[in-house]
């Protein structure tokens, strides 16, 4: 089973200028405030408190580059992108985090794949059906991470991720940080989409 065993914070931008040159396959995190980003990003890596978990949703309006070491020796960059979905927003700063957004999923080139996230209990809002559009516009590659899956009772889950399955048409993955529910899957579908780790499917769920 291959793993993420060191990860460090690179890079912090809040303008596509200033983001790191693209060296490394990036596998990029989408979510809205309060989707549990930060805490998956932590348990992904192994880091406690690497991903900062802000006490104030939609505050994080930067792209944060992590760059990774997998267990077989690879490398490459986890970026955090800023989360979505926060009515307090003003219009200039939510036109400037929409610039940037969409700047660097139109234009990054060595984007391998962009996991997002959905809250397990509220299903697909309008937002992320939006965002999976322009994705498939843009014929990037995506999962679906199906977080906080621990919340739902255990004979609810199979069928909240098949329905999610039905909706998108793309891998849906069921995750929790705090017991770890699917995150050794997700570190082998973004190793995969990297070129490393099994080349086999994977398990449903």
């Amino acid at each position: 089973m291959i793993r993420i065993v060191e990860t460090a914070i690179v890079n912090t931008a809040g303008r596509l200028d200033a983001l790191p040159p693209p060296t490394l396959p990036e596998v990029a995190f989408a979510g809205r405030s309060n989707v549990g980003k930060s805490s998956l990003l932590n348990a992904l890596t192994s880091r406690r408190g690497l991903f900062k978990v802000s006490a104030t949703p939609g505050r994080t309006r930067k792209i944060v580059h992590a760059e990774a070491r997998l267990s077989d020796g690879g490398t490459l960059f986890v970026v955090d992108l800023p989360g979505y979905g926060y009515a307090k927003m003003s219009k200039d700063a939510l036109r400037a985090w929409g610039n940037l957004l969409e700047g660097y999923l139109a234009d990054r080139s060595t984007l391998v794949l962009v996991a997002l996230l959905v809250d397990a209990r509220r299903g697909l809002q309008e937002e992320e059906g939006d965002l999976l559009e322009y994705l498939a516009v843009r014929r990037l590659p995506v999962a679906l991470v199906a977080t906080k899956i621990d919340r739902l009772k255990k004979s609810e889950r199979k069928l909240v991720l098949e329905k999610l399955r039905r909706e998108t048409g793309v891998e849906v993955i069921g995750t929790s940080a705090e017991d770890r529910t699917g995150i050794d899957r997700l570190c082998e579908v973004v190793a995969r989409a990297c070129g490393h780790g099994t080349t086999g499917t994977t398990p449903p769920g």
